[in-house]
């Protein structure tokens, strides 16, 4: 095609000996071709030079073929895996995935979904952000741009969520310590603005109330979900008389911090406090003491969710079933021996 301009379809045809909706069928993806024709067709869009405009198929369609990831925290590693699963499954189904991160700002969160309708996105997963308003997603609602939530829902609205089986993880947890002899518990981080957070604190305030453990000798701090949010919140549950001898921590960063806080005072995790984490990232089993954890299959909920918002812009629907994954608790050695054998009684 050298000095004869831009290839185009008729000449994928004529090269190929098929007719111009079968080369359309092809470059669409359609399986009603058989796969001997499309070989032929793909050899002839290299000879030809042929350049798909997918921009200009999106016209045709009246559909864009862009997703937007809108994910609460970046900064996070859990939400850095979610988007990392998320991503893959868009990249093989030959969709263009945008992400940003809200920083669990509401106000952020408006500026990037605006900015992503008036794009034209086709589909959106989205982690809400903390505070996120029950009418932050109306508009998109109404507009029919098929929506999945991811780890996090909002209980008055009606978008499907994937998310893990939050209450259950917590209450594997705390049975955890309370066998090894733990009577004075902690829960540390998170805020009641949060479903996660009340999802794993019923979770663990279940599994005392069927242990026999008073309220007293609870202790729940609230607090940011990094190290910085863990050290501060550790350092306010050890202010409690009694002191507690175990925690659970929102997630392993606040774990990790709570873990910090303890070496301050010159107590080790593990031997002298026993602390349980939730997510098992990838830095858990490879800390210091390794994290006993909550597994939460990050990679698998990801892929769920993307599955599911393409399946809904495939069948142009907006409704999806939601699904609670599969959790299980990896012990490790920042729980210890068993209650008594340490330093803090």
């Amino acid at each position: 095609m050298s000095g004869r301009g831009k290839a185009t379809i008729l000449d994928i045809a004529r090269e190929a000996g098929v007719s111009k909706s079968t080369v359309s069928l092809v470059l669409q993806g359609s399986d009603l071709i058989r796969p001997a024709t499309v070989e032929k067709v793909r050899r002839a869009i290299g000879e030809v030079g042929y350049v798909y405009n997918r921009s200009a198929a999106n016209l045709r369609k009246a559909q864009s073929n862009v997703v937007g990831m809108v994910i609460n925290d970046l900064s996070n590693p859990f939400y850095s895996e979610l988007a990392v699963a998320i991503e893959r499954v868009f990249q093989s189904a030959g969709i263009v995935p945008f992400i940003a991160n809200t920083a669990e700002s509401p106000v952020r969160q408006e500026e990037v979904l605006k900015s992503l309708m008036e794009q034209g996105v086709a589909g959106l997963i989205v982690s809400p952000a903390r505070g996120t308003g029950p009418d932050a997603f109306r508009r998109i609602e109404a507009a029919s741009i098929p929506v999945v939530f991811a780890m996090r829902r909002l209980p008055a609205s009606r978008i499907p969520a994937v998310t893990p089986d939050n209450h259950r993880g917590a209450k594997l947890a705390t049975e955890h310590l309370i066998g090894k002899g733990h009577r004075r518990l902690a829960f540390l981080g998170g805020f009641s603005g949060m479903s996660v957070y009340h999802e794993r604190l019923d979770g663990f305030r279940e599994a005392c109330a069927e242990h026999g453990i008073e309220a007293a000798d609870i202790v729940v701090v609230e607090g940011e979900t990094n190290r910085r949010g863990g050290i501060a919140a550790l350092e306010s549950a050890l202010l409690a008389s009694p002191q507690p001898t175990a925690a659970l921590c929102f997630n392993d960063a606040v774990a990790f911090g709570a873990m910090v806080a303890l070496r301050k005072r010159r107590l080790e995790p593990g031997e002298d406090f026993a602390v349980v984490g939730f997510d098992d990232i990838a830095e858990a089993e490879h800390y210091v003491p390794a994290l006993t954890s909550v597994h939460v299959d990050t990679a698998g909920l990801g892929e769920r969710a993307a599955h599911a918002v393409l399946k809904m812009m495939q069948t142009r629907s907006t409704r999806a079933e939601d699904h609670f994954g599969a959790v299980n608790l990896v012990v490790r050695e920042s729980c210890g021996p068993n209650r008594g054998q340490g330093r803090l009684q």
